[in-house]
């Protein structure tokens, strides 16, 4: 990775270090007991852990994946609108696809989903807007990938898989993914362990599912994630003494 995209990304996180650090101090509650049982820097580390969580969320996820993909050569943008055309059939179909994995009574698998959907070529078409977290290009390949958080709830990720499939069904050379920029399970697909969104995403096979390792490399090719960590890792050693000394 280049300098210039690195110190973009540093002043990203020592901006929420910061942030997180100073709204610690001034909303600091008095907590005898807490203190008294986990001692008063734990305590300390557990708000300011709780803030910087807040801050570094979806924006600054979204800006780093930018800053990541068009070092890499990608053209980029955040939140693209696609206005899709789909037929009123494959409309349907994703509904029932939808409708299904939500009851049980599906079991997510994406490749014969998009099979399914991709079946219905005639008839009435819909028009629909799909607004997606972020949108690659280069060398003709269009990559829409909707980012979130590690720990989707049943509704983000439902709208998120419906609209990668009506994606697909306006386009099938049209790459989608669903991004999860780490993996609270571990550190391979296979370790993912949170149960929601395996319901509507085989959330250990599916390709169209790319999480921790697999999410930053495809944004900024091979060895992109083992950077990331090192850079965070660096900026955590020029602000660890002020959060301990909170």
């Amino acid at each position: 990775m280049k300098t210039e995209p690195i110190l973009q990304i540093e002043f990203i996180l020592e901006k929420c270090v910061r942030g997180a650090l100073r709204r610690t101090k001034l909303n600091r509650t008095f907590r005898p007991f807490h203190e008294a049982l986990l001692t008063k820097g734990m305590v300390n580390a557990s708000s300011f852990e709780r803030s910087f969580s807040t801050s570094f969320g979806q924006g600054p996820i979204e800006e780093i994946s930018k800053i990541v993909a068009l070092d890499y050569g990608f053209s980029v943008t955040r939140q693209k609108e696609t206005i899709v055309n789909v037929f009123k059939g494959a409309i349907d179909e994703i509904e029932r696809i939808s409708s299904g994995l939500r009851s049980g009574e599906l079991k997510p698998n994406w490749e014969r989903e998009i099979k399914n959907i991709h079946a219905f070529e005639k008839g009435d078409t819909v028009v629909r807007r799909v607004l997606s977290d972020l949108h690659l290009e280069k060398n003709g390949t269009e990559i829409f990938i909707s980012i979130k958080t590690v720990k989707p709830n049943l509704d983000q990720t439902e709208k998120a898989k419906k609209d990668l499939m009506l994606l697909k069904a306006h386009n099938p050379n049209f790459e989608t993914y669903f991004g999860l920029f780490y993996n609270p399970g571990g550190p391979l697909k296979s370790d993912y362990n949170w149960s929601i969104p395996s319901k509507i995403f085989d959330m250990k096979n599916d390709s169209i599912v790319l999480i921790g390792e697999e999410y930053w490399d495809k944004l900024g090719g091979f060895g992109t994630y083992s950077s990331l960590i090192e850079i965070f890792a660096r900026v955590g050693e020029r602000t660890r003494s002020e959060i301990l000394n909170l």
